[in-house]
């Protein structure tokens, strides 16, 4: 099983709270007018990778920070992710785990191949990217104000949506 990765970028301060490493893979299917990685549509772009390279890449670059799944969307590789993310979790479960994608949170909950992923994450950046809900002055880590903040542990526990709260960035995720 292969994530086709795009780049990985060490030391970002916008795809989540704090210093985070973010893999971006390729392919979306949502073609969302005004993406802000259009180039990352194509499933055929990038390099095919094993979860274990990316997370020995991951661990080598940045052995500190919080992680983002991010593109594209990872949602299209939801088990090769899974897989990632158990070895970064199983490794390092102080590691926070961010994932942005443009499927919304109940979606995922009714696909067999995509909520694998689950588990693994503590927050998910849902929904697709809506131009004319861009806020660029408000908003924090997502580019449009329908996309939500999940914060996965808590939402599964509860059944529904629970948001993420802003401001816990320095505490741990209850699991």
């Amino acid at each position: 099983m292969k994530i086709r990765v795009l780049r990985i970028v060490p030391d970002t301060i916008v795809d989540g709270p704090g210093l985070r490493t973010s893999i971006y893979c390729a392919g979306c299917a949502h073609h969302c007018p005004g993406c802000h990685n259009p180039q990352t549509w194509d499933f055929a772009a990038g390099t095919p990778m094993t979860p274990q390279e990316i997370s020995d890449a991951v661990m080598a670059e940045s052995p500190d920070s919080g992680i983002t799944f991010t593109g594209g969307d990872p949602l299209y590789q939801a088990e090769a992710f899974a897989e990632l993310a158990k070895l970064i979790k199983t490794a390092f479960p102080q590691k926070t785990i961010w994932c942005y994608t443009g499927f919304l949170f109940e979606e995922i909950l009714s696909d067999e191949k995509m909520k694998k992923l689950l588990p693994w994450l503590d927050v998910l950046v849902d929904g697709p990217f809506v131009m004319a809900l861009r806020d660029t002055k408000n908003l924090r880590f997502r580019g449009s104000s329908n996309q939500r903040l999940v914060d996965v542990p808590a939402s599964l526990r509860a059944g529904h949506v629970v948001e993420w709260e802003s401001g816990n960035e320095a505490a741990p995720f209850a699991k």
